[in-house]
Order: C-alpha cells, then sequence, then structure tokens
C-alpha cells in the first residue's frame, strides 16, 4: 500500500491549524521538523509536550518550532512557529 498524505503520524489541533494558515507555513515544514528534527526539548511548563526544532533552509535558515503531544496516538501538533531565541542555536 502506497503511503499517502492521510498516513501522516500526527494530528493538528485547531490552534495549530490556524497557525500553520495564518503564518503561511508549509506543511511539508512540520513534517519535516516531526519526523527529522535537529533538537528535541521537553517543554518546561507540560510534561506531555515535546518541543522539536529544525532549520528550514527555504526560509532563511530560521528555526522553526513544533510542540507535540507525545502522550496520544497519534501524536498531536499543538503549536507551530519560527522561534526566535533559536536562532543560531542549530
Amino acid at each position: 500500500m502506497n503511503a499517502t498524505k492521510s498516513d501522516m503520524k500526527f494530528e493538528l489541533t485547531k490552534h495549530a491549524k490556524r497557525a500553520l494558515a495564518e503564518r503561511e507555513i508549509p506543511m511539508e515544514w512540520v513534517e519535516r521538523a516531526f519526523s527529522q528534527p535537529e533538537l528535541r526539548l521537553p517543554d518546561p511548563d507540560d510534561e506531555e509536550v515535546e518541543r522539536r526544532f529544525r532549520k528550514i533552509p527555504e526560509f532563511g535558515g530560521r528555526v522553526l518550532r513544533v510542540a507535540v503531544n507525545i502522550t496520544v496516538e497519534p501524536n498531536r501538533v499543538v503549536s507551530v512557529f519560527f522561534d526566535r531565541k533559536m536562532k543560531g542555536k542549530l
């Protein structure tokens, strides 16, 4: 069976969907940061959430942060944004 977009390993919350649309972040970038992060850190405020970071060369090397609830299956992306504080750290 061929993999399709519906076979993604995660879901998006309404907040994450809205953030993608408002910030014009392509789903491909989210998928890349989700599945191939350059850095993973626990969220200091929520033990269920892991922050995944990845530089996006197509966007000037800025660092995309994808916050993922790792306690549910499939995992749930709860927030997506470019993290200015991570500039130059990856």
